[in-house]
This record gives structure tokens, C-alpha cells and sequence, in this order.
């Protein structure tokens, strides 16, 4: 049996056992705190924030607001106008989603189905999922409204502007339109970084059970950034007038389509760029989708006869012929492998070269051409701004087709001295056309006012266009007094395309089509008319074109009439007076 000293000594030595013990314990544990401490402090701070902050966290994104495009004078032509979108938290909504996802399909007229998986969460966890967007701010109210009075939770709004076209279909064709949430022609998507701007995001933490913010915690907000607006050289006015015009005119004629451009003979500024058929950039949806661009842009045809006024003018320019010039027409001209003939009958006739001009020989025009190798025509055409794209800042725009002259041989110089065997589309054209009208000097066409940076990385508009010395102020001013001839009552082919109290200078133009395979002529025409005025002191150019109408009938009936139209309304917005010039006295024949 212990004695009664050792088990006294037993008792006090076991308090102090279990004493230092407890000491150790509590040291370990603090160093474990201590160490988790300095990892979350020093270590590693931001990743562990980052995750409790994730924790419950809600983030809603912030829709920047799409800048305008506008026309010359500060017109919208797209804008921006107050929507909603409809937003859902799947935890509130989960329970309900078959029930909440009918109404919401049938009031919004979406999807069912995506609704159906927006209110379950696509992802999870998730608390925040698109409903619909871009959805009219009475109907999205009224929506909402409808689900709190039949008790269902977790579906709100918030700002989502919808795209707006004031105008329709003015400037349709130029303008583009929107998807839910991305451009998808047009302006809209060639400068869409400039116009879209930058979203923002709001971040909040809420409560895991409710979504609802918590009062006093942290919260984010990095703000949107609104899109840029687009001036264009547009006026929207004289737009709308001259799609109607020309809507008029492929109606009337039975036409498959045509195109009209109204370009400031000094300033190469695009004041018009019309398309028919076009398209409601409201409801792109409702247009086939082959008039949901620009044809003028995008289709090349062969220009025909106003090709003419651009051998003429190079010939003279090169003192290779001259407006007086004498020429036997013979009524058909065998050249190589075929016979040149005009579009009217004729026996051997004897025209100058204002009177081949004013006539549209194609017989003339080649024993005029005869002056210069295919190199030498081909280097004026191309400094006219033939086979080469304008980069007016239009997607999809085509360069046409012009053979190198050191590839051309001579039957191909000779059609492509009347206009055919080579494609051009309507901006080259018209800008060619203004070349002449503006003393020789092209101007390279803008439809951008100031400058703006395609999505591409060009930068387009009136700061950059470029001004090329093409044929001499003498040069031009005699091609312009020939063209006078062409709308001449009685030497000319065109007298419907005189503007009453103006000297217009203009040049008619009918080629044949080629067949869509690329085998041949498919038998229809494209017909056009271009020219200037006051002709004299040019301060407009209007290039019409109309394509295969079903009815007999050339650039100076079917497209001059639609010229006179546009360039009379035109001098007439802008004020431009009758110059009071003395009309060519040019003689056709010798």
C-alpha cells in the first residue's frame, strides 16, 4: 500500500500536467489561427477576397447606349429609344418556371423553351439570366406587372434601349440594322465599335436565400461608356426623295432594281445613295434578304454609253481628238472577230465628235479610240477611279473589273471604249462622272462627315478624301460642253433629262446584261444617265441606273426622265440659280 506522501505528491502533480497541456494545445491552435491569418493578410489577400466576395455576389450588367448616325445637318437616322430588359433570378423562379415561362412566351412572343431554361439557370448558381431584351418599356411593365399579381417572384427589369430607325427605310441600304445583339449590315456593323461604346457592371452582394442586397456591404459599380455618334454626309430630305423617285421609275418601267446617287460636284460629299428595292430597318426581317444591302455598292454591271464621256474627255485631254473633229460613220464597222454596230439604223453619216457624243455612236466612239493603244486607255480609266474600290466605307464594296492594258487586246479596247467588256459600280461611276464636272480634278466620294475608323482599320470621310488631277480644266470644259449636246432637244438623245431653266451637261447609257453564270449576255439592259449642273458651273452630279426593265427603251427615256427629277429638286433645296450660260453651239454634223 502507497504511503499516504507518495499519493499527496501524485495530486499535486497531476493539475500541473494537465495544466501544461492545455498551455500547449492553446498554442497550437493559435499558431494555426496565426498562420491562416497571415495567409489571408499577406500571403494571398486578394484571391481570398475575391472569393468571399464572390460568395453571393450579384452582378448586373450596365447596356452602354448605342451612339446615333446622323445625317448632315444632325438628323437621326438611327438613334436610340428606352426598353427594358427582362431579367430573372432562378432562384425565386426555379419552383415556378413552367407556369412563369408560358406567360412570359406568350406576352414577349419569345421562345418557350429558352424562356423555360433562363428561369431554371443555364448555369449553377446562377441569379442573374436574360428573359428577353430589347423589349418596349410599356409592354415589358405591363409583363412584370402581370407575373406580382399572380404571385410569381425573381423577374425584373432593367434598361435596355432599343434601336430605333425615325425614317424607316431612308438611307435603309447605307444605315444597316440591329440583331438583339449585334449589327448585322450597314453602318451599324462597319463602325459598330464606335457606335456600340462599352458596357458597365454593378456588383452587390444579397442574401443566398432572397437575391435581395444586403444594406452596409460592399458594393461595385464600373459605369458604361455610350457609343460615339456617326455624322454622314447624308441629307436625309433629299434621301427620301430620291428613293421615291427612283421607286416610281423601277415600278413604272417593270424593272428588277435600280440605283441613284446624288454627289456635291466639289466636295465629292455623297448627299444621296438611293436603292430600290430597299427594306424598313425596323423590320429587316420582312425584306427578302437580297435588298437588305447596297447595290449600288455591291453589284458591278457594265456601264455602257457613259463610259463614252470618259474616252472622250481622255482623248482630248491627250490632243488625240478634239470636239469638232470630223468622222464617217459607216453603219457598221467589222473589228476582228465581230461587227460594231450602233443602236440606231443609219447609213454613212458624218458626225463630230459632239455630234457621236450627243448621238451615242458606238461606231464613232471606237474610230475616235482608234488614237490610243489599250495601255494608254486603260491608264486614264484607272486614274478616272475605274477597277479600284472607292473605300467610301461601305462593307462588301466591289472594285469591278478593267483589264490591264498590257493584257487588253484591241476587241477588248473597243467595247471597253463604249462601255462594255468591263464592270464598274455606282460610286466609280458617278465619281468618274464628277471628274469632268468638277474640271478635271476627282474628288474621291465620302459618305462620312469628318472622319471615322471602320471596324477594319480604315479611317474614311471627308478628311481623307483625296483630290487627283485626271484630264485638264480644258479638257473638261470641252467634254462638258459635247455633253450639253446630249440633252439637246433637237441633236440630242436625251432631251427628258433637261432640268427647265438650267444648262445641264449629261450622257446617256444602255449596255447589255450579263447572265448571272458569267456565259454571255441573259438579253436584258441596264440603262443609266449621268451628268451635271448647271453645266456651265457644275455644283451637282447625278448618276441614275436602271436594271432590265421589261419595257423598250434607253438611258435617255427611262433614266433621264428619273435625272431631270433629282437634279431639279436638288438646285432647288440647296438654292442654286440659273447660271444664264450661253448652251453649246457644238455642231453634230459636217
Amino acid at each position: 500500500m502507497p504511503s499516504t506522501r507518495t499519493r499527496r505528491g501524485a495530486s499535486r502533480g497531476a493539475p500541473m500536467l494537465r495544466l501544461r497541456i492545455g498551455f500547449v494545445l492553446i498554442a497550437v491552435v493559435l499558431s494555426f489561427f496565426g498562420a491562416r491569418l497571415v495567409q489571408l493578410q499577406g500571403v494571398d489577400p486578394r484571391s481570398y477576397a475575391a472569393m468571399a466576395a464572390a460568395e453571393g455576389a450579384v452582378r448586373v450588367p450596365l447596356q452602354a447606349e448605342r451612339g446615333d448616325i446622323l445625317d448632315r445637318n444632325g438628323i437621326p437616322l438611327a438613334d436610340s429609344i428606352k426598353g427594358k430588359m427582362v431579367v430573372a433570378d432562378p432562384e425565386l423562379t426555379t419552383d415556378q418556371a413552367p407556369e412563369m415561362a408560358r406567360l412570359l412566351s406568350d406576352r414577349l412572343s419569345i421562345d418557350y423553351f429558352k424562356t423555360l431554361t433562363a428561369l431554371r439557370g443555364r448555369a449553377e448558381g446562377s441569379k442573374f439570366e436574360y428573359v428577353a431584351r430589347r423589349v418596349p418599356s410599356t409592354l415589358a411593365s405591363d409583363t412584370v406587372a402581370e407575373l406580382a399579381e399572380a404571385g410569381y417572384e425573381g423577374v425584373s427589369l432593367r434598361d435596355d434601349p432599343i434601336r430605333d430607325y425615325p425614317a424607316g427605310d431612308v438611307a435603309a441600304n447605307l444605315i444597316g440594322y440591329m440583331g438583339t445583339d449585334e449589327p448585322l449590315g450597314g453602318f451599324e456593323r462597319t463602325f459598330d465599335k464606335q457606335l456600340a461604346g462599352t458596357d458597365g457592371e454593378a456588383t452587390w452582394q444579397s442574401s443566398s436565400s432572397k437575391g435581395v442586397r444586403i444594406p452596409l456591404r460592399e458594393s461595385t459599380l464600373k459605369a458604361a461608356q455610350n457609343g460615339a455618334p456617326l455624322r454622314t454626309t447624308i441629307d436625309r430630305d433629299l434621301q427620301w426623295f430620291t428613293q421615291k423617285v427612283l421607286a416610281q421609275a423601277v415600278q413604272q418601267y417593270r424593272a428588277e432594281s435600280g440605283s441613284a446617287i446624288v454627289m456635291d460636284t466639289r466636295t465629292g460629299e455623297v448627299l444621296a445613295l438611293a436603292d430600290v428595292p430597299t427594306f424598313d430597318a425596323n423590320k429587316p426581317t420582312e425584306s427578302p434578304e437580297a435588298d437588305l444591302g447596297s447595290r449600288a455598292m455591291s453589284d458591278t454591271y457594265e456601264p455602257g454609253s457613259v463610259q463614252k464621256v470618259l474616252t472622250a474627255s481622255a482623248l482630248i485631254d491627250a490632243g488625240k481628238a478634239y470636239p469638232r473633229q470630223k468622222f464617217r460613220v459607216p453603219p457598221n464597222l467589222a473589228r476582228q472577230d465581230r461587227v460594231i454596230g450602233d443602236w440606231f439604223d443609219h447609213g454613212n453619216i458624218r458626225l463630230t465628235l459632239a455630234g457621236i457624243i450627243a448621238q451615242s455612236s458606238n461606231i464613232g466612239t471606237v474610230l475616235a479610240a482608234d488614237a490610243f493603244s489599250p495601255p494608254e486607255l486603260v491608264a486614264y480609266l484607272q486614274r478616272f477611279g475605274l477597277g479600284q474600290k472607292t473605300d467610301i466605307g461601305v462593307r462588301g464594296e466591289t472594285q469591278g473589273i478593267l483589264t490591264p492594258g498590257d493584257a487588253m487586246t484591241s476587241q477588248t479596247k473597243d467595247r471597253v471604249a463604249f462601255g462594255q467588256s468591263l464592270s464598274v459600280n455606282v460610286a466609280q461611276m458617278a465619281a468618274a462622272v464628277n471628274t469632268v464636272a468638277n474640271g478635271g480634278v476627282r474628288v474621291s466620294p465620302s459618305l462620312i462627315s469628318g472622319s471615322a475608323v471602320t471596324d477594319d482599320g480604315l479611317t474614311v470621310g471627308t478628311d481623307v478624301a483625296t483630290r487627283t488631277r485626271v484630264i485638264s480644266k480644258q479638257a473638261a470644259r470641252a467634254t462638258a460642253k459635247m455633253m450639253e449636246k446630249v440633252v439637246h432637244p433637237e441633236d440630242g438623245v436625251a432631251p427628258r433629262a433637261q432640268v427647265p431653266g438650267y444648262l445641264v451637261a449629261g450622257k446617256t447609257g444602255t449596255a447589255q446584261r450579263v447572265a448571272a453564270d458569267g456565259t454571255g449576255y441573259d438579253g436584258s439592259t441596264t440603262v443609266s444617265f449621268g451628268g451635271f449642273a448647271p453645266a456651265d458651273d457644275a455644283r451637282f452630279t447625278v448618276y441614275v441606273v436602271v436594271h432590265a426593265p421589261r419595257v423598250d427603251g434607253g438611258g435617255g427615256s427611262i433614266a433621264g426622265p428619273v435625272f431631270s427629277r433629282i437634279m431639279g429638286y436638288v438646285l432647288g433645296r440647296y438654292g442654286v440659280e440659273p447660271t444664264n450660260g450661253r448652251p453649246s453651239r457644238l455642231p453634230v454634223e459636217w
